[in-house]
């Protein structure tokens, strides 16, 4: 039960009251209320819910009470209710606490009005068959002048994974480097749990939702059905071990709402307010010896880092198809990784929305990296191509074997969205093909460096868009609500290498695109 956000809540009352006492009268059934209706948002089962306000008025010129407000059900109710700052009476408990469920003799002053915060936690068995609605009545009074306010929640059943908790009190973990207290809280999936049967196969019968770290263990693979669903609790995620395997196998949805066929990736938190909200959970972890990963049609939304691959085996990481948003650090964040990637759409990262660190073997076709960060300034650009790392202590150094950007687009609002940072030592190889990119350098600090010689290296900038022009412009749908689709009139419609589109012909969304080359990865719209 969440009454610590309740108790805040009554504190904040408790401050701006200054009540004495006062003669009253009965109330005679004419409060006002806020809402008739208050629709606490969808939950999962047994998860309790956020802290929701209704407001109760006394509109009229007398001072009143109230003789009961009470939740309909009474004690077998999985709402509670805070009226004022008072927890209610004691419940069948008798701890002398409120049980949130009654409440007498509530005193309102003439043209006045109080609060009331209501929570629930109920199960999926609570919930109407019918439609998985779970409803109560807030009632105020009774007889003939009761009056009530509906309320109303929307029951998820789910699978729920989380590491086990031992006979000691202590919960199951993971190791995560050399030492033996380099542990993190999660657990190994299994095929045979003995509650969840075959945990190394997500399906779309019910969503998950995943508390702590998830690790498919060494020689595993974690395979995802088109449609499934996935919700991260605060500071959980994925790792893939050592010979351990991820293959999202999500499709082409046909409707645009229901996304059937997409698997996605978020927090747990349901709530409207938390739809597009950065840094909700942690990340797909890919560590260094996992192998044959693959990520098709997926979106990977409100993470701290979306995928973090810390290198692999000789094979190559598969990810087509992939929208990754709101991300409070990096979309992609790699250490000398090796990636083919074509149809990748990124947008509002903190840091970058593609980081390429410690070299690596990159293959980027039709790719959208754009960084529209809507949590303040970002001084980071969209891409880094870099062949260090810095630890620390130690800067280590890579080759950068190569990073191919063929028919994307890098963009944002800062001037320069493509930084490179070379370390003689290693190689250091890259080429651009036929690739929008911001890189506008009113001060010219890079006048003169090889690296950004877009003009006279056409081994390494072939057909670029945009560097040093102010005036063009991707056109986004609505970059806002993270819509990077391309309008007729964009600067990268129709200027793309057909040779790259022949190899990607159709665009993220499944459209055909090869009737006209277009950058990014999204065909344009006919508006």
């Amino acid at each position: 039960m969440r009454y610590s956000i309740i108790l805040l809540f009554a504190i904040a009352v408790s401050l701006t009251s200054c009540r004495k006492d006062f003669d009253t009268i009965p109330s005679s059934g004419k409060l006002e209320f806020s809402k008739t209706t208050v629709y606490l948002d969808t939950v999962f089962t047994n998860v309790g819910s956020s802290t929701y306000m209704l407001k109760v008025y006394n509109r009229s010129s007398d001072d009143i009470t109230i003789p009961t407000i009470s939740l309909a059900k009474g004690d077998a109710s999985k709402y509670r209710i805070m009226v004022d700052g008072m927890t209610g009476n004691d419940g069948p408990d008798l701890d002398n606490i409120g049980d949130g469920k009654m409440f007498e003799g509530v005193e309102l002053l003439a043209n006045d009005s109080l609060f009331v915060f209501i929570e629930e936690t109920a199960g999926i068995a609570d919930a109407n068959p019918t439609d998985m609605l779970y409803t109560d009545e807030i009632l105020f009074d009774g007889g003939s002048l009761q009056q009530k306010v509906d309320l109303v929640t929307l029951i998820q059943d789910a699978v729920f994974l989380y590491p086990e908790r031992f006979n000691d009190g202590t919960y199951e973990t993971l190791p995560i480097g050399p030492n033996p207290d380099d542990q993190i809280y999660g657990f190994y999936l299994s095929h045979t749990d003995p509650i969840h049967g075959d945990e190394l196969h997500f399906t779309k019968d019910k969503p998950y939702v995943i508390y702590g770290y998830a690790a498919v263990p060494p020689g595993e693979t974690l395979t995802i059905d088109p449609g499934a669903r996935v919700h991260f609790h605060d500071q959980a995620g994925i790792i893939v071990a050592n010979t351990g395997s991820i293959h999202v196998n999500g499709g082409v949805s046909t409707d645009p709402v229901l996304l059937e066929n997409e698997v996605i990736f978020e927090g747990d938190r349901l709530e409207p307010d938390f739809a597009e909200t950065p840094g909700q959970w942690g990340t797909i972890l890919l560590t260094n010896g996992s192998t044959n990963n693959i990520f098709d049609h997926i979106t990977i939304k409100n993470s701290s880092v979306g995928i973090f691959i810390q290198g692999q085996d000789a094979t190559t990481v598969q990810i087509k198809n992939t929208q990754i948003y709101n991300s409070a650090n990096v979309g992609i964040l790699t250490r000398n990784a090796k990636i083919n990637g074509e149809n990748i759409v990124i947008n509002n990262a903190g840091q970058y929305a593609l980081a390429c660190t410690l070299g690596g073997t990159y293959d980027f076709k039709h790719c959208t990296f754009a960084d529209y960060w809507t949590g303040g300034s970002r001084q980071t650009p969209a891409v880094l191509l870099d062949n260090t790392f810095d630890d620390g202590e130690n800067v280590f150094v890579a080759d950068l074997v190569h990073a191919n950007f063929d028919n994307c687009i890098i963009y944002g609002p800062n001037n320069l969205e493509f930084r490179l940072n070379k370390n003689d030592t290693e190689d250091f190889n890259f080429a651009v093909n036929h690739c929008l990119i911001k890189f506008s350098d009113g001060s010219n600090q890079f006048e003169g460096n090889p690296l950004y010689d877009f003009v006279n290296n056409p081994a390494t900038y072939n057909n670029i868009v945009g560097t040093n022009q102010n005036t063009v412009d991707p056109k986004f749908k609505d970059r806002a609500k993270n819509n990077l689709r391309i309008k007729l009139a964009s600067s990268a419609t129709g200027v793309g290498d057909p040779a790259i589109t022949a190899l990607v012909p159709l665009d993220a969304d499944g459209t055909d695109r090869t009737s006209s080359s277009d950058m990014g990865a999204y065909f344009h719209l006919a508006e």
